[in-house]
C-alpha cells in the first residue's frame, strides 16, 4: 500500500494556486490561438443579422459577466489567504469565553436526527473545554429530549404569530427572541445551526476565537459536506461549488470589507444577541423564504459588521435530485423576494443583485452555447470580453476541482479515488447547469412564498439517548 507524503498548510496553498493559474493561462491561452486561426474575425453582424438581432446577441453575451463581481471576489478569495489552514489554535481558553446558545431550528420532523446531532455537538464543545454553552432546540413539535441541564426545548406555538406576518423558519427564529422567551443577555452569543449540522473541533475553536475578541457582531465559516456516509454522490460532487464559494467568495468579503455583499447562509451563523434582538428575523413574508439572507441586508444596512470565523461545520447534500433542486428553487425565489424589498436600501443589496441575475439569466447564458456557434459575432471587436469570460469560466470550473480538493483527503481515500472526485465534479458541470435552468425556470414562474423542506434524515438512523 503506497503512503504519501504529506504537504505543510503553505505548499498546499501554493500548489492550489498553480493550478488555478495554470487553468485560467490555459483557457486564455486556448481563446487567443482559436482567435489567430481564424480568417473570418472581423465581418459587420448588422448586415448579417440586423440592427435588432445584433443588439440581442451582444445582449446575450454581456449577460455572463454578470457574475464577474463574485467571480472576482472568489479568485482574490483563494489565493490571498490560506485555503489549508492549519488546525485551529485557540487564543485564550474556552472557560473565558461568555455564554453561548447553540440553536438549532427544526419543524420536529426528523427527531431521531436532532437528537444524535445534539448528542454529538454537545460532546465536541467539551472535548474543545468549552463550558459556559446550552444547546437550544426551537420546534414546532415536541422531541421530548427529557431533562438535561444542557439542553432547552422550545416548542412554538401554533397560535403564535409574529408583528409582520414572518413565516417558516423567520417565525421560529423570532420566537427565540420575544422578551418572554429570551433567556440571553446582550453581550451573548447564538451560534445558528441547521438540524444536520454537525460541530468539528475546529470550528467550536474559531467560535470561541471570534466571539472573545468581539470586535464583530456576525460571523460565519465554512461549511463541507463529503464528509462521513456520502448519501449521494451527484449532488455532493455538486455542492463542492459551494465549498468553494465559502472558502472564496464569503471568505474575501468577510475579510476584507467586514460586510454581507453577497449575503451569507442560514447555518454556522454566529451573532451576538443584542445585534440579532435589533435586527430581528420578523420582515413579513418577503423574508421568510430566505430569511438568512434577509437578516444579513438588514444588519448591513443598520451598519453591523462581520467576520469569517475559522474551522468548518459537516452538512450532508440534498439526498435525492428533486430535493436538489427544490433547494435551489427555493434559494432563488428567497433571495429574489430579498433584491426586491422596497426595505433594504438598493446600496446594499446591489453586488447581491448582480449575483441573483447572473444566476437567473443561467438559461439565457446558456443559449450562448450554441449562438456562438451559428449566430458568430466579430471576435477582434470582443477580444477583451471574450477574455473576461473566459476568465469567469475558468474559475468557475477550477471552483468544482477545489471543493474536492477541500472535501477530500488524498491520505484517506487514496490517489485513486482522489482523482475520480475530481474527475466526477467536472462530470457533473453539464448535469448541474441542467438542474440550475430548471430550477431557475420553476423558481421564477411559480409562487415565491412557498417553504419547500428537503429531507434530511436517512431510515437506517437509530434514536439515541442525550447523555
Amino acid at each position: 500500500m503506497k503512503t504519501f507524503l504529506p504537504l505543510n498548510s503553505t505548499a498546499k496553498h501554493c500548489l492550489h494556486c498553480c493550478l488555478l493559474f495554470a487553468i485560467i493561462i490555459a483557457s486564455l491561452f486556448h481563446l487567443v490561438s482559436s482567435n489567430s486561426e481564424d480568417e473570418s474575425a472581423s465581418f459587420d453582424p448588422n448586415a448579417l443579422y440586423g440592427t435588432f438581432g445584433t443588439f440581442v446577441l451582444y445582449f446575450l453575451r454581456v449577460l455572463a459577466l454578470l457574475s464577474l463581481p463574485q467571480v472576482i471576489c472568489n479568485f482574490f478569495g483563494l489565493t490571498l489567504f490560506n485555503a489549508f489552514p492549519e488546525k485551529v489554535q485557540l487564543k485564550s481558553s474556552p472557560l473565558l469565553a461568555p455564554f453561548i446558545c447553540i440553536r438549532v431550528v427544526t419543524r420536529g420532523d426528523f427527531p431521531d436526527l436532532v437528537k444524535k446531532n445534539v448528542t454529538r455537538n454537545m460532546n465536541t464543545c467539551l472535548d474543545v473545554g468549552l463550558e459556559n454553552f446550552i444547546v437550544e432546540v426551537v420546534t414546532d413539535k415536541a422531541i421530548n429530549f427529557g431533562k438535561h441541564p444542557r439542553v432547552r426545548e422550545l416548542i412554538v406555538p401554533k397560535e403564535y404569530k409574529t408583528k409582520t406576518g414572518a413565516l417558516f423558519k423567520a417565525r421560529a427564529l423570532q420566537y427565540c427572541l420575544e422578551p418572554e422567551n429570551n433567556l440571553l443577555n446582550e453581550n451573548d452569543w447564538i451560534v445558528h445551526l441547521d438540524e444536520e449540522t454537525l460541530l468539528t473541533e475546529n470550528c467550536v475553536r474559531g467560535i470561541i476565537n471570534f466571539v472573545l475578541h468581539g470586535k464583530h457582531e456576525f460571523g460565519q465559516g465554512l461549511v463541507t459536506y463529503a464528509n462521513e456516509e456520502i448519501v449521494n454522490w451527484l449532488t455532493t460532487l455538486a455542492d463542492s461549488f459551494r465549498v468553494t464559494d465559502d472558502m472564496g467568495k464569503l471568505r474575501f468579503q468577510f475579510y476584507i470589507f467586514h460586510r454581507p455583499l453577497f449575503g451569507w447562509k442560514g447555518s454556522y451563523v454566529v451573532s451576538k444577541a443584542g445585534a440579532e434582538i435589533d435586527v430581528t428575523y420578523d420582515h413579513g413574508l418577503d423574508g421568510s423564504i430566505a430569511e438568512d439572507c434577509y437578516f444579513s441586508m438588514i444588519a448591513y444596512s443598520k451598519g453591523y459588521t462581520f467576520d469569517f470565523i475559522e474551522g468548518e461545520m459537516w452538512e450532508k447534500s440534498p439526498f435525492s435530485l428533486r430535493d436538489f433542486i427544490q433547494q435551489r428553487k427555493r434559494w432563488i425565489q428567497g433571495i429574489y423576494l430579498v433584491v426586491h424589498s422596497p426595505k433594504i436600501p438598493f446600496t446594499n443589496k446591489l453586488f447581491l443583485a448582480m449575483s441573483l441575475y447572473a444566476w437567473i439569466t443561467v438559461p439565457l447564458s446558456t443559449l450562448n452555447l450554441f449562438l456562438t456557434y451559428f449566430f458568430p459575432l466579430p471576435k477582434d471587436s470582443l477580444m477583451l470580453f471574450n477574455c473576461l469570460v473566459a476568465f469567469v469560466g475558468a474559475v468557475n470550473i477550477y471552483m468544482y476541482i477545489f471543493g474536492v480538493l477541500k472535501s477530500f483527503s488524498l491520505m484517506r481515500i487514496g490517489l485513486l479515488k482522489f482523482i475520480l472526485c475530481i474527475a466526477g465534479a467536472l462530470l457533473t458541470i453539464p448535469v448541474n447547469i441542467i438542474f440550475e435552468n430548471i430550477a431557475i425556470i420553476w423558481g421564477i414562474t411559480t409562487n415565491k412564498h412557498k417553504f419547500y423542506v428537503v429531507q434530511k434524515q436517512l431510515q437506517s438512523l437509530q434514536p439515541e439517548n442525550i447523555v
